[in-house]
């Protein structure tokens, strides 16, 4: 049994070794090392508490064992009030194809920060690209090539 709740300041160490983990797990198909490990300098705990101060963050979380095995967060696109962006979703490898991206993304589309948004934006990884566009997110403006951060962005109009 698994159970999703927000984020606290006493999971950042936790969330952060299960984003390492899937980075160089899962993420490694796509990118090289040299480009995950660069990543990771930006995903260390304490970034991780920043970024909650500014947005909403959810981990899912086993029952039994109280360990995290997913992550997302939601917060505004560069302060609107009318956007979001999508940030850190993840899942542990030992996780993924169980349907615990969807609980998260179902999740985080029924937080307020998408509920208010007419626009959200997900800045998607080569590895997700395929999961989000089963999500019903499509490729900003059309352009289905990755950006200078090797990102691709998709986004989802909520009417």
């Amino acid at each position: 049994m698994r159970k999703i709740r927000k984020f606290s300041n006493t999971d950042a160490e936790l969330v952060a070794q299960l984003i390492a983990k899937t980075m160089r797990t899962t993420n490694i198909k796509d990118y090289s090392s040299e480009f995950i490990e660069n990543d990771l300098q930006a995903l260390k705990a304490n970034d991780l508490i920043e970024r909650a101060k500014q947005f909403h963050c959810y981990v899912i979380e086993n029952s039994d064992d109280k360990q995290i095995v997913g992550v997302g967060s939601i917060g505004p696109f560069w302060g609107s009030q009318t956007e979001s962006s999508l940030f850190n979703i993840f899942v542990d490898p030992d996780y993924q194809g169980q349907g615990l991206g969807r609980v998260i993304i179902n999740t985080l589309e029924m937080d307020d920060y998408f509920l208010r948004a007419s626009r959200i934006e997900i800045p998607a990884s080569k590895t997700a690209l395929t999961f989000y566009k089963k999500m019903g997110y499509d490729f900003k403006n059309g352009i289905d090539e990755v950006d200078s951060e090797e990102l691709y962005r998709l986004e989802k109009f909520n009417f």
